[in-house]
């Protein structure tokens, strides 16, 4: 198979689909692997080492489009749905749902989109959104630590405290695998931590490995309004796979936060959890926050990028298994072989094969066990 790996060209985006250890697996399995030059430079990979992996590094990023596979790390942008062509099989993080005109463009063209967030295996895991989310939840700690500090905007607090003085209140919303990566990275630092889900055995559990460290609440609206008015930073981590996230966390609610508190909303790239967030949309790693009512908000759709030497590497590693088997079989075979992979088929010869997709933009679903007969 012909793969193509283009640049990615979002607003600070560092990342690049795929590492010479990728590159070499397809190569060593006989594939043609084309390279954007420069693509990897975000991320600290040469050029030179892309092709010592076996890659042909090429000036432009048509001659990647016009492969028979593209893998990339986000969504394509306006200025790239020129580029696809029928049949092109597009192996990266889609988003659909709030993302009408990409859905489209993917539809007219027939494009076979296979999006990393909702491959899914049988006991619900998300296995190549959860690399990501794993650091974006690490890092929604990190910045809220930072955005807390006066000259941010925030009210001057350290997240830990001190000694004789109250550590800030972290409270986080959902607690699949963002929400306790920034659990456990605010009670290394030192805050005092309240989690919130709907899952009461997920809370059971965090309860028996955490042993009370970490406060849990059954996630509804009255515990949410009530923990929400006292955190100091508020994270949210909500997700419903391929589908916009609900807005647990109201205008109202945030009106009632302390002056200076802060708020992360990873959930953004799926429409976000938090509604005044939602309603701004995604910022960039250049302007991150904006203020509302007082309260610090960030909102950036690509946290991973700002570390992207560490999430490359971990995104090829979860990704490169089911890219060696999409090359190695054509997109139908690896699907019919693999029931996680099949999942993740949002679009395909112009129909919707995503429910999220569906609900959310208005198309008619289709069923995959048709499309893999």
């Amino acid at each position: 198979m012909f793969v193509g790996i283009p640049k990615e060209i979002k607003a600070q985006e560092n990342r690049v689909g795929i590492t010479p250890a990728g590159v070499h697996a397809l190569v060593e399995a006989g594939h043609r692997v084309v390279v954007e030059k420069g693509a990897g430079l975000g991320s600290m990979i040469t050029d030179e080492e892309y092709v010592a992996a076996g890659a042909e590094i090429v000036a432009t990023a048509k001659e990647c489009w016009d492969a028979e596979m593209v893998v990339k790390v986000k969504e394509p942008l306006a200025s790239e749905y020129d580029l696809f062509h029928e049949d092109l099989l597009l192996f990266t993080y889609l988003h659909l749902a709030p993302e009408p005109h990409l859905t489209k463009a993917l539809l007219d063209k027939k494009v076979v989109g296979i999006a990393y967030e909702t491959v899914q295996l049988d006991n619900g895991a998300l296995p190549l959104l959860a690399p990501m989310s794993e650091i974006a939840g690490r890092m929604a700690t990190q910045v809220g630590a930072q955005m807390l500090t006066k000259i941010e905007g925030g009210m001057g607090v350290l997240l830990g405290g001190t000694a004789g003085v109250h550590a800030a209140h972290v409270v986080i919303i959902g607690a699949g695998t963002v929400g306790l990566s920034a659990a456990k990275v605010a009670m290394g630092m030192g805050a005092r931590v309240t989690i919130l889900d709907s899952n009461l055995n997920r809370l059971r559990y965090i309860d028996d490995i955490y042993g009370g460290r970490i406060q849990t609440l059954a996630s509804n609206a009255f515990n949410i309004a009530a923990a929400v008015k006292e955190a100091d930073l508020l994270v949210g981590s909500v997700l419903i796979p391929g589908a916009l996230t609900p807005k647990l966390v109201t205008e109202a609610m945030v009106k009632t936060m302390k002056k200076g508190a802060a708020i992360v909303d990873v959930a953004i790239d799926q429409g976000g959890c938090i509604e005044p967030t939602a309603k701004h949309g995604a910022t960039y790693h250049d302007h991150p926050t904006f203020m509302y009512e007082g309260v610090v908000c960030y909102s950036v759709g690509n946290m991973p990028g700002a570390v992207a030497r560490t999430s490359t590497f971990t995104l090829t590693n979860a990704t490169m298994p089911y890219m060696v088997a999409l090359a190695n079989k054509g997109w139908k075979k690896a699907c019919q072989d693999d029931k996680a992979l099949a999942r993740g088929i949002n679009t395909c010869g112009g129909k919707v094969y995503y429910k999220g997709v569906s609900d959310a933009l208005g198309y008619e679903l289709n069923c995959t066990c048709d499309l893999l007969k």
